[in-house]
């Protein structure tokens, strides 16, 4: 009596064995995320974008928005940004940069994309990093993939274009940023784990994919 009594309660047992070695049963209660002190590569996309929030986005790029032609004497100078940070970028351009001072109307359409899509993008970045939001995760492989396709025009134009730079080692260097950190995006963001979470979670369409493996 004992061993039939026995063998139903393995029969019973087989079928949620079963389901959750597919990965239907039970999920395991998620982990909160790494806490941002201890996720050291994200300090460096913080300030990345700070600096680009704060300061490019809206002070060095919408400058070419807000002015269309640069020419001495053929601008007045807008409410923002300030005429300091103005002549600063002018500076910059008529020494170094001769494609930024020309703005030709394709150069203002990457600033548009810049100003739309990623100065928002940047914002919400900051509380996304800071706070560990897996949400980010899209918004993040999207802005790479676009920033490194704007970053590559722009220095096609810059070395080798009808205004190419004087200085291109000095142009090269100081826009290798806005490439490497898209790139090491790309990196941060890929994969099955989620990008905050714990070492050795996956996401659960890995787990799916996995289950999915079992079932067959």
């Amino acid at each position: 009596m004992t061993t039939s009594a026995g063998a139903a309660s393995t029969r019973r047992a087989a079928p949620a064995d079963f389901e959750k070695s597919a990965g239907r049963g039970p999920k395991p209660t998620a982990a909160g995320p790494v806490p941002l002190a201890a996720r050291k590569l994200d300090w460096l996309f913080i300030g990345f974008f700070l600096i680009n929030l704060f300061f490019i986005t809206y002070i060095v790029d919408i400058e070419q928005l807000t002015i269309a032609d640069s020419t001495p004497g053929k601008f007045a100078y807008p409410l923002w940004p300030p005429a300091a940070m103005v002549d600063l970028v002018h500076w910059w351009g008529r020494n170094f940069d001769p494609a930024l001072m020309a703005r030709p109307v394709w150069w203002r359409a990457t600033i548009w994309i810049d100003a739309v899509f990623f100065g928002p993008y940047y914002a919400v970045a900051l509380y996304a990093f800071i706070k560990g939001r897996q949400f980010i995760r899209l918004p993040s492989l999207v802005w790479a993939s676009v920033m490194m396709t704007n970053v590559t025009i722009i220095l096609f134009e810059e070395m080798i274009g009808p205004h190419a730079t004087p200085a291109r080692g000095l142009v090269l260097l100081v826009n290798a940023p806005w490439f490497l950190f898209p790139l090491l995006m790309l990196w941060r963001m890929g994969g099955t784990k989620p990008p905050f979470a714990p070492r050795g979670e996956r996401s659960e369409t890995a787990e799916t994919s996995v289950a999915g493996g079992a079932v067959l």
